[in-house]
C-alpha cells in the first residue's frame, strides 16, 4: 500500500513539474543577454590580464568596461600620456574588441 501511494505521489509530482515548466514563457532575450554578458566579461578579463602582464602598476589601476558590441571603455588615471596610450593599444589588440574609448586621465604633477 505504501509503495502504491509513494508511486502515485511521484507520478503526480512529475506531471505537475512538467506542466509548470511548459507554462513558463520562454524569453530568448534572457539567454541572449546572458551570452552577451559572458562575452563582455571575457573581453574585459582579457584586457585586464594584458594590462597586468605589462607589470606596470599604473596600468593595473585602470577600469575596463565592455559593452555588448565589444566596445571597450577605459577610465582611471595614468602618470603619463604614454601609459594611457599603451593601455589603449593593449585593449585594441585584444581578441573580440571592436573599438576602444580611452577616457584615462593623465595626472598632473
Amino acid at each position: 500500500m505504501k509503495a502504491i501511494l509513494l508511486s502515485s505521489v511521484v507520478v503526480v509530482s512529475a506531471f505537475s513539474a512538467s506542466a509548470a515548466v511548459a507554462d513558463e514563457p520562454t524569453n530568448s532575450s534572457d539567454t541572449a543577454q546572458a551570452g552577451t554578458y559572458v562575452k563582455d566579461s571575457v573581453i574585459t578579463t582579457k584586457v585586464k590580464s594584458k594590462l597586468a602582464a605589462k607589470h606596470m602598476s599604473t596600468l593595473t589601476n585602470i577600469k575596463v568596461d565592455t559593452d555588448e558590441q565589444g566596445v571597450v571603455y577605459l577610465s582611471g588615471k595614468a602618470p603619463t600620456q604614454d601609459a594611457s596610450d599603451l593601455a589603449g593599444i593593449i585593449a585594441k589588440n585584444t581578441d573580440g574588441v571592436s573599438a576602444v574609448h580611452n577616457h584615462i586621465v593623465v595626472e598632473q604633477k
